[in-house]
């Protein structure tokens, strides 16, 4: 097919799914953009699934992450089914339960749904005992109204020394044996090489989330890490694949970038998620899908058939580049050492994150909230000019350190 088909077959898609006119922007939430308000028609395609790693199970290629109010945005949830997005994501801590009820409601008035739906579900807790991991796991059955989780994670790994224990290799033995789970694995956003480089080694780890994006898949230790948990047969799932906010059309590095793809028919946005569905081994994106608009041009890109150029994803891996210093990549071990642990930085520029690229301060100030900031008063201008040289993205620590504290103390 020449490149003036494969144009007009997109554009001819995007069309179908209601999308026409799809801008770079961003909506608070982070995701995807569109002027459309009402639920567009039914694709001509289908939803793509891959396998699951060695769990054998195909999942749909997106999944529906779910931090935020579900309860009151039922119609989302109905039209992830209807758009073949069966691959749901949740944590007993999102909404403060509430996104957990808000499935359970879904399923108690379609109960016939659950058995179409890969659901997960996740537990946070810095103790992360058998005793807690047993009440999270039974209060997120209680209010999903389900009877099975189809994989648990353990939530926001920063070292696997937190997760590669005895207790917890055999409560998840017990909770499969009871039928309570069907998968177990784990989530992390913050030295995900290291970890997964050794969750690789555990033969109990089924699959795992973890920030993945165009910005760090490219990191040659990232992609070893990958590789490790392939040929294990991990089951490995993106997210923050939006890499830290939109591509501006005034920012630094490429300003052309987002006026490329828009050419082509997508937003930047969606060539994000492209660039990250390039690499075969990962099985499913994650994407927070609070609104119709989001989840709309989000499937559109996953049935989308048409591949990303060679040059395209040159083009992302240059821009990446050029903006590396705008971008925590999550090895905050490297910058928390420098500073002698006294600044949890990685969960900081986390809450940053939705402040400054999502604009959700809201979330941001929940975040930092829950963070033990004490440490930051005893930091001096030496420490956070020693932390800055340590860290491989050059990002300014002292300036984003103290932007967290005036913005979301």
């Amino acid at each position: 097919m020449s490149s003036k088909d494969q144009n007009g077959s997109r554009r001819d898609f995007l069309k179908v799914m209601g999308l026409a006119g799809v801008g770079g922007m961003l909506a608070a939430s982070g995701g995807l953009a569109l002027a459309a308000t009402e639920p567009p028609a039914p694709a001509s395609g289908a939803m793509p699934q891959r396998t699951l790693g060695k769990t054998g199970v195909k999942v749909s290629s997106l999944a529906l992450g779910t931090m935020w109010d579900t309860p009151t945005n039922q119609i989302v949830l109905k039209q992830a089914l209807k758009l073949g997005v069966t691959y749901w994501d949740t944590a007993e801590s999102y909404e403060g339960g509430r996104s957990e009820e808000g499935i359970g409601q879904f399923f108690k008035k379609n109960p016939q749904a659950r058995g179409q739906v890969f659901l997960v579900t996740k537990s946070y807790d810095s103790t992360r005992t058998a005793q807690i991991f047993d009440q999270h796991l039974n209060q997120s059955l209680k209010r999903m109204n389900t009877s099975y989780i189809d994989m648990w994670f353990v939530h926001s790994l920063t070292s696997i020394d937190e997760f590669n224990k005895p207790h917890i290799k055999a409560w998840a033995e017990k909770a499969k044996a009871e039928g309570k789970i069907k998968h177990f694995g784990f989530s992390t956003h913050k030295n995900m090489e290291d970890i997964l480089l050794a969750a690789a080694k555990l033969d109990w780890v089924d699959a795992v989330m973890m920030t993945y994006n165009y910005r760090i898949m490219h990191n040659q230790k990232m992609k070893d890490a990958v590789k490790a948990c392939h040929e294990a047969g991990i089951g490995l799932t993106a997210m923050k694949t939006m890499g830290g906010g939109p591509v501006k059309f005034d920012g630094e590095g490429d300003p052309a970038l987002a006026e490329r793809f828009l050419k082509q028919g997508y937003s930047a946005e969606q060539a994000k998620l492209k660039a990250v569905w390039s690499d075969e081994r990962i099985a499913s994106i994650c994407s927070q899908m609070p609104n119709l608009a989001i989840l709309s041009a989000n499937a559109a890109a996953a049935m989308d058939k048409t591949s990303l150029a060679a040059e395209d994803l040159r083009w992302l891996k240059q821009y990446a580049e050029a903006t590396r210093c705008d971008y925590c990549a999550g090895c905050a071990g490297i910058c928390e050492e420098a500073l002698g642990q006294a600044a949890p930085v990685g969960e900081l520029m986390r809450a940053m994150m939705y402040y400054r690229s999502y604009g959700d301060l809201g979330r941001a100030r929940d975040l930092f909230a829950q963070l033990p900031t004490a440490g930051l008063a005893s930091l001096s201008a030496h420490d956070l000019a020693r932390a800055e040289r340590r860290c491989p993205q050059g990002l300014a620590i002292a300036r984003l350190l103290q932007e967290a504290q005036e913005h979301l103390a």
